[in-house]
């Protein structure tokens, strides 16, 4: 069997390939275009990927193909009816990442609630060199504990949310945006219900047609002025210039956000105008990517090979 990663960087040089090798043969990229697929996989058993596009144009030619395993949980870029009726099957990964993206939800909340980046500033501009008091608290913020915490999307992910929250004393609320996850332990509630009531609202749905610009314009004027909101789903979830618009009128407090609707980030992105990292927190969809996530998909992606050979 012949394996071809086809975009490596994206999962990173310092986890360990080990077990592919022992597959088969292995020729790994570390990008590559659409344009270069078809000359790359033409004699490929097998494709390992991540956002690259598969489809009739891309591998069409490659006549020896099998099997196509992304490293992720969305499969938008797989033109699914082309690979049925090449009788190509393919694999995605589900529940792999549950402890990053939880634990960078609250890392984005905590930047957020507790205003890190002014109380950084603050010492590192010599501020507090020599101050009058002990403590300097001129950006006040609360306790978690006590507040309501609505999460969109009661998942794997979301649902380790929830329970990481109620240790800190959160009273959790949700809604579920396919009308399938529930949970006794938390109370549901529909989605206007959730906006209204909620000091901090998490993303953790799925991209569909159920969540496809669920939090514009109207969604964030009903949110409390005072609420945070968290997106680590999908970028498309949120409408980005609804949401600039937001933080600049003070429609809510403050959003922190590991997705995109464009990823890498486009010039053209509204939130680009918005400077205050006491408003506005962005990281770079790192939120799946801590060391050991990554390896634990590279493991399940060989354990799917292994199974299918």
């Amino acid at each position: 069997m012949k394996i071809v990663f086809l975009d490596r960087k994206t999962i990173g040089e310092d986890v360990s390939y080990e077990k592919f090798y022992d597959l088969g043969e292995v020729v790994i990229y570390d990008y590559s275009t659409p344009e270069q697929i078809p000359e790359r996989i033409k004699d490929a058993d097998i494709i390992v990927l991540n956002k690259m596009p598969i489809n009739e144009k891309t591998v069409g030619q490659a006549k020896n193909l099998k099997l196509v395993c992304v490293t992720a949980t969305g499969t938008n870029n797989l033109d699914k009816e082309y690979l049925k009726k090449a009788k190509i099957e393919w694999r995605n990964v589900a529940g792999y990442s549950t402890e990053a993206v939880t634990q960078h939800t609250f890392a984005l909340l905590f930047y957020l609630l507790e205003h890190l980046n002014y109380y950084d500033k603050y010492v590192k501009e010599e501020k507090y060199v020599n101050d009058e008091m002990f403590t300097h608290f001129e950006k006040h913020f609360h306790e978690l504990s006590g507040k309501t915490w609505g999460i969109i999307g009661l998942g794997n992910i979301g649902k380790r949310v929830a329970e990481v929250a109620s240790c800190f004393g959160a009273k959790v609320i949700y809604y579920s945006t396919s009308g399938k996850n529930h949970d006794n332990k938390y109370e549901e509630t529909d989605f206007e219900g959730l906006l209204k009531n909620s000091d901090i609202i998490s993303i953790h749905a799925p991209l569909d047609e159920n969540t496809q610009g669920l939090i514009d314009k109207e969604a964030l004027k009903k949110m409390k002025k005072s609420a945070i909101l968290i997106n680590v789903g999908r970028g498309p979830i949120v409408v980005e210039a609804d949401l600039a618009d937001a933080l600049e009128e003070g429609e809510i407090a403050a959003a922190g956000l590991d997705v995109l609707s464009e990823e890498p980030m486009r010039e053209k992105n509204p939130l680009r105008r918005i400077k205050d990292s006491d408003k506005l927190f962005i990281t770079p969809h790192i939120a799946w990517a801590g060391k050991e996530t990554r390896q634990r998909l590279m493991d399940i992606i060989a354990m799917q090979i292994s199974e299918f050979i």
